[in-house]
């Protein structure tokens, strides 16, 4: 997705260092490695191990290039200390859930299959999405909906859960979607988006902690990086766009004067610089192909040393 525009941000050079820290199925992953041959490197995480066997097999090609983790890409510093690595040269983070994940119905990341209520991207550790459902309060319930999905009908559909869950267990994605359907005001009447897609959003980020994620990896990302280096980060909703845009505007404008001072007087300078003006968007053709990408946007900056 976005793989021109990744590249282009990015500029992979030979003997460079990367990270994927979403690798995925090893797409991107791969013509970076490409574009960095002869000796350029790359690490790649994930926390599903099913996608590393899928980028294990994409990237065997690059096989003695390549290294390959299963951890959670806010774990990164951590990992490349392991290594004995003590910079990159570009990060990129393709973030939330992938088409494989929510093409695989015994994931439970969709409604489009039915299966099991689980979301969980690392599926080895934590609780699924059907033990949050019944093991949170009506409160709780509502505050993940109304936090993460940002959905309308957050407390009317937390209190249909409460009732419905005392009576019988909420095991399928079929079973909830169709709770949603029957509880949203003109949630019977066909409409472009299901009702319950909120609710699924919320549950997953809820599940997997996506935006603790994306805030703690993007700034262990950034900390990691050379001067020079590049990040750039695929983001598919509000949530995780205004954490990155959030943050790399601290980078971008650290100064903490108030507004008027004739001289800045906080001594902050900028730590990076923009690489894109605003988010890049898919292309038509692209979004054509790939529904998905329609909501994608892509932002990038580049490390500065602190004497640029």
């Amino acid at each position: 997705m976005l793989a021109d525009e990744v590249l282009g941000l990015l500029r992979p050079a030979p003997g460079e260092l990367f990270v994927d820290g979403t690798v995925g199925g090893g797409g991107h992953a791969r013509l970076i490695l490409a574009a960095t041959a002869p000796d350029g490197r790359l690490i790649g995480f994930d926390r599903d191990p099913e996608a590393l066997a899928r980028a294990a097999e994409v990237l065997a090609p690059f096989r003695d290039r390549v290294v390959l983790r299963h951890a959670a890409f806010a774990a990164l510093q951590e990992v490349l200390a392991e290594l004995g690595i003590a910079g990159i040269d570009g990060l990129l983070l393709d973030l939330g859930v992938s088409s494989y994940q929510l093409d695989a119905g015994h994931r439970g990341f969709s409604f489009r299959s039915d299966g099991p209520l689980d979301m969980r991207m690392d599926p080895t550790r934590g609780e699924t999405a059907a033990e949050v459902l019944h093991g949170r309060d009506e409160k709780e319930l509502t505050r993940i909906f109304r936090v993460y999905g940002e959905e309308r009908w957050a407390g009317r559909i937390a209190r249909r859960i409460v009732k419905v869950r005392g009576q019988k267990a909420l095991t399928t994605t079929h079973e909830l979607a169709e709770l949603v359907r029957e509880t949203v005001p003109g949630g019977k009447v066909p409409g472009r988006i299901h009702p319950a897609t909120r609710v699924f959003q919320a549950l997953r980020i809820y599940v997997n902690g996506e935006l603790d994620q994306v805030t703690q990896g993007i700034a262990a990302g950034f900390e990691s990086l050379r001067p020079g280096g590049r990040l750039a980060v695929i983001s598919f909703h509000s949530l995780e766009d205004r954490i990155v845009k959030q943050y790399f505007q601290s980078l971008l404008k650290p100064c903490t004067c108030p507004p008027g001072l004739p001289i800045c007087c906080c001594g902050l300078t900028p730590r990076a610089e923009a690489l894109t003006r605003k988010g890049v968007r898919a292309g038509h053709e692209e979004v054509e192909g790939n529904p998905r990408a329609r909501s994608a946007v892509l932002r990038g900056i580049r490390k500065v040393a602190q004497d640029d």
